[in-house]
Protein backbone atom coordinates (compact mmCIF):
# COMPACT_ATOMS: atom_id res chain seq x y z
CA UNK A 1 0.00 0.00 0.00
CA UNK A 2 1.27 3.48 -0.83
CA UNK A 3 2.41 6.00 1.76
CA UNK A 4 0.36 9.17 2.26
CA UNK A 5 2.85 11.26 0.29
CA UNK A 6 2.93 8.80 -2.60
CA UNK A 7 -0.88 8.59 -2.65
CA UNK A 8 -1.13 12.40 -2.85
CA UNK A 9 1.42 12.55 -5.67
CA UNK A 10 -0.05 9.65 -7.66
CA UNK A 11 -3.76 10.43 -7.32
CA UNK A 12 -5.20 11.94 -10.48
CA UNK A 13 -8.45 12.01 -12.37
CA UNK A 14 -8.65 8.89 -14.54
CA UNK A 15 -10.98 9.10 -17.55
CA UNK A 16 -10.90 5.57 -18.93
CA UNK A 17 -11.41 2.43 -16.86
CA UNK A 18 -11.17 -1.31 -17.32
CA UNK A 19 -14.45 -3.23 -16.91
CA UNK A 20 -12.93 -5.33 -14.10
CA UNK A 21 -14.83 -4.61 -10.85
CA UNK A 22 -13.06 -3.87 -7.59
CA UNK A 23 -13.31 -6.68 -5.05
CA UNK A 24 -16.17 -6.19 -2.59
CA UNK A 25 -13.87 -6.70 0.39
CA UNK A 26 -11.50 -3.99 -0.81
CA UNK A 27 -14.38 -1.60 -1.44
CA UNK A 28 -15.70 -2.21 2.07
CA UNK A 29 -12.26 -1.61 3.56
CA UNK A 30 -11.65 1.63 1.69
CA UNK A 31 -15.09 3.08 2.44
CA UNK A 32 -14.75 2.06 6.10
CA UNK A 33 -11.42 3.88 6.35
CA UNK A 34 -12.88 6.94 4.61
CA UNK A 35 -15.30 7.30 7.53
CA UNK A 36 -12.30 8.64 9.48
CA UNK A 37 -12.51 11.89 7.50
CA UNK A 38 -12.88 14.96 9.76
CA UNK A 39 -16.02 17.09 9.86
CA UNK A 40 -17.32 20.11 11.74
CA UNK A 41 -18.46 19.00 15.21
CA UNK A 42 -18.08 15.40 13.95
CA UNK A 43 -21.43 15.69 12.18
CA UNK A 44 -20.25 13.45 9.30
CA UNK A 45 -22.91 14.93 7.01
CA UNK A 46 -22.07 12.90 3.89
CA UNK A 47 -24.52 10.29 2.67
CA UNK A 48 -22.92 8.07 0.02
CA UNK A 49 -24.54 5.65 -2.42
CA UNK A 50 -22.26 3.36 -4.42
CA UNK A 51 -23.61 1.98 -7.70
CA UNK A 52 -22.22 -1.24 -9.18
CA UNK A 53 -23.52 -3.99 -11.45
CA UNK A 54 -27.06 -3.50 -12.72
CA UNK A 55 -27.53 -0.25 -10.80
CA UNK A 56 -24.43 1.22 -12.47
CA UNK A 57 -25.59 0.02 -15.91
CA UNK A 58 -29.00 1.63 -15.45
CA UNK A 59 -27.45 4.91 -14.35
CA UNK A 60 -25.04 4.96 -17.29
CA UNK A 61 -27.93 4.58 -19.70
CA UNK A 62 -30.29 7.02 -17.97
CA UNK A 63 -27.68 9.71 -17.34
CA UNK A 64 -26.28 9.44 -20.87
CA UNK A 65 -29.77 9.90 -22.30
CA UNK A 66 -30.37 12.96 -20.12
CA UNK A 67 -26.89 14.32 -20.78
CA UNK A 68 -27.57 14.68 -24.49
CA UNK A 69 -29.99 17.53 -23.75
CA UNK A 70 -28.48 20.43 -21.72
CA UNK A 71 -32.03 21.66 -21.05
CA UNK A 72 -32.47 18.65 -18.77
CA UNK A 73 -29.56 19.68 -16.52
CA UNK A 74 -31.08 20.40 -13.12
CA UNK A 75 -28.27 20.17 -10.52
CA UNK A 76 -29.13 20.60 -6.87
CA UNK A 77 -26.27 23.08 -6.60
CA UNK A 78 -26.45 25.24 -9.77
CA UNK A 79 -23.23 26.34 -11.47
CA UNK A 80 -22.88 27.96 -14.90
CA UNK A 81 -19.37 26.62 -15.53
CA UNK A 82 -17.78 30.05 -15.92
CA UNK A 83 -14.63 31.03 -14.04
CA UNK A 84 -12.96 34.49 -13.86
CA UNK A 85 -9.33 35.44 -14.40
CA UNK A 86 -6.59 32.97 -13.58
CA UNK A 87 -9.15 30.30 -12.72
CA UNK A 88 -10.46 30.49 -16.29
CA UNK A 89 -6.88 30.20 -17.57
CA UNK A 90 -6.38 27.03 -15.54
CA UNK A 91 -9.69 25.63 -16.79
CA UNK A 92 -8.69 26.25 -20.41
CA UNK A 93 -5.26 24.74 -19.87
CA UNK A 94 -6.76 21.59 -18.35
CA UNK A 95 -9.16 21.25 -21.31
CA UNK A 96 -6.34 21.80 -23.78
CA UNK A 97 -4.24 19.10 -22.12
CA UNK A 98 -7.12 16.61 -22.02
CA UNK A 99 -8.40 17.11 -25.56
CA UNK A 100 -4.85 17.29 -26.84
CA UNK A 101 -4.08 13.90 -25.31
CA UNK A 102 -7.15 12.49 -27.06
CA UNK A 103 -6.26 14.13 -30.38
CA UNK A 104 -9.42 16.26 -30.45
CA UNK A 105 -8.93 19.66 -32.07
CA UNK A 106 -10.34 22.83 -30.52
CA UNK A 107 -12.76 23.29 -33.44
CA UNK A 108 -13.92 19.66 -33.43
CA UNK A 109 -17.28 20.28 -31.79
CA UNK A 110 -18.66 16.81 -32.42
CA UNK A 111 -15.50 15.18 -31.01
CA UNK A 112 -15.64 17.32 -27.90
CA UNK A 113 -19.35 16.63 -27.45
CA UNK A 114 -18.75 12.88 -27.69
CA UNK A 115 -15.91 13.12 -25.18
CA UNK A 116 -18.09 15.13 -22.78
CA UNK A 117 -20.87 12.57 -23.05
CA UNK A 118 -18.50 9.89 -21.69
CA UNK A 119 -18.78 11.63 -18.32
CA UNK A 120 -22.27 10.23 -17.87
CA UNK A 121 -21.05 6.67 -18.32
CA UNK A 122 -18.45 7.14 -15.54
CA UNK A 123 -15.78 6.79 -18.27
CA UNK A 124 -16.48 3.06 -18.29
CA UNK A 125 -15.79 2.59 -14.56
CA UNK A 126 -17.57 -0.39 -12.97
CA UNK A 127 -18.48 1.62 -9.88
CA UNK A 128 -19.63 5.15 -9.09
CA UNK A 129 -20.04 6.73 -5.66
CA UNK A 130 -22.61 9.50 -5.31
CA UNK A 131 -22.06 11.93 -2.42
CA UNK A 132 -25.24 13.53 -1.07
CA UNK A 133 -25.76 16.32 1.46
CA UNK A 134 -29.02 16.03 3.44
CA UNK A 135 -31.17 19.10 3.99
CA UNK A 136 -30.94 21.54 5.71
CA UNK A 137 -27.13 21.41 5.60
CA UNK A 138 -25.31 24.08 3.57
CA UNK A 139 -21.89 25.36 2.55
CA UNK A 140 -20.03 24.46 5.75
CA UNK A 141 -21.21 20.86 5.62
CA UNK A 142 -20.55 20.70 1.86
CA UNK A 143 -16.93 21.42 2.76
CA UNK A 144 -16.98 18.38 5.05
CA UNK A 145 -18.21 16.28 2.13
CA UNK A 146 -15.32 17.57 0.03
CA UNK A 147 -12.87 16.51 2.72
CA UNK A 148 -14.55 13.10 2.76
CA UNK A 149 -14.30 12.78 -1.02
CA UNK A 150 -10.58 13.60 -1.01
CA UNK A 151 -9.98 11.15 1.82
CA UNK A 152 -11.82 8.45 -0.14
CA UNK A 153 -9.89 9.07 -3.35
CA UNK A 154 -6.51 9.08 -1.60
CA UNK A 155 -7.40 5.78 0.05
CA UNK A 156 -8.43 4.33 -3.30
CA UNK A 157 -5.11 5.44 -4.79
CA UNK A 158 -3.18 3.95 -1.87
CA UNK A 159 -4.89 0.62 -2.54
CA UNK A 160 -4.17 0.68 -6.28
CA UNK A 161 -7.65 1.78 -7.39
CA UNK A 162 -8.23 4.73 -9.71
CA UNK A 163 -10.95 7.36 -9.44
CA UNK A 164 -12.30 10.55 -10.95
CA UNK A 165 -14.43 13.16 -9.15
CA UNK A 166 -17.17 14.25 -11.56
CA UNK A 167 -19.38 17.32 -11.36
CA UNK A 168 -21.24 16.01 -14.45
CA UNK A 169 -22.65 13.13 -12.41
CA UNK A 170 -24.52 15.71 -10.32
CA UNK A 171 -26.26 17.40 -13.26
CA UNK A 172 -29.26 15.05 -13.13
CA UNK A 173 -29.86 14.36 -9.43
CA UNK A 174 -33.48 13.43 -10.03
CA UNK A 175 -32.32 10.46 -12.14
CA UNK A 176 -29.82 9.30 -9.54
CA UNK A 177 -32.31 9.61 -6.71
CA UNK A 178 -34.90 7.63 -8.66
CA UNK A 179 -32.58 4.78 -9.65
CA UNK A 180 -30.94 4.46 -6.22
CA UNK A 181 -34.10 5.20 -4.18
CA UNK A 182 -32.52 8.19 -2.44
CA UNK A 183 -34.83 10.50 -0.42
CA UNK A 184 -35.79 13.79 -2.07
CA UNK A 185 -34.25 15.78 0.79
CA UNK A 186 -30.76 14.52 -0.06
CA UNK A 187 -29.02 16.88 -2.49
CA UNK A 188 -26.36 15.51 -4.82
CA UNK A 189 -22.95 17.17 -4.62
CA UNK A 190 -20.82 15.02 -6.93
CA UNK A 191 -20.16 11.58 -8.28
CA UNK A 192 -16.87 9.67 -8.21
CA UNK A 193 -15.98 7.08 -10.84
CA UNK A 194 -14.11 4.12 -9.30
CA UNK A 195 -12.22 1.26 -10.90
CA UNK A 196 -8.92 0.22 -12.45
CA UNK A 197 -7.24 2.50 -14.97
CA UNK A 198 -7.16 1.53 -18.62
CA UNK A 199 -3.64 2.81 -19.33
CA UNK A 200 -4.01 2.11 -23.05
CA UNK A 201 -6.54 4.90 -23.56
CA UNK A 202 -5.28 8.33 -24.76
CA UNK A 203 -7.37 10.27 -22.22
CA UNK A 204 -5.22 8.85 -19.43
CA UNK A 205 -2.07 10.32 -20.92
CA UNK A 206 -3.29 13.77 -19.88
CA UNK A 207 -1.21 15.44 -17.19
CA UNK A 208 -2.08 18.83 -15.71
CA UNK A 209 0.11 21.00 -13.52
CA UNK A 210 -0.47 22.77 -10.24
CA UNK A 211 -0.04 26.43 -9.31
CA UNK A 212 3.16 27.42 -7.57
CA UNK A 213 2.99 27.56 -3.78
CA UNK A 214 3.21 31.36 -3.75
CA UNK A 215 0.10 31.66 -5.93
CA UNK A 216 -2.06 29.88 -3.36
CA UNK A 217 -0.46 30.16 0.05
CA UNK A 218 0.78 33.15 2.06
CA UNK A 219 2.82 32.53 5.21
CA UNK A 220 2.46 35.22 7.90
CA UNK A 221 5.11 35.65 10.56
Amino acid sequence: MLSTVDAVLQRRSVRAFLPQPVDDGLMQRVFTLAQQAPSNCNTQPWVVHVASGEAASTLRRRLSDAGRDPAQHQPDFPFDGRYPGVYRDRQFDAAQQLYGAMGIARDDKSGRAAAALRNYGFFGAPHAAFVFLPEPFGLREALDCGIYAQTLMLLLTAHGVASCPQAALSFHPQVVREVLAVPAGHRLLLGIAIGYEDASQPANRCRVGRAALGEAVTFHR
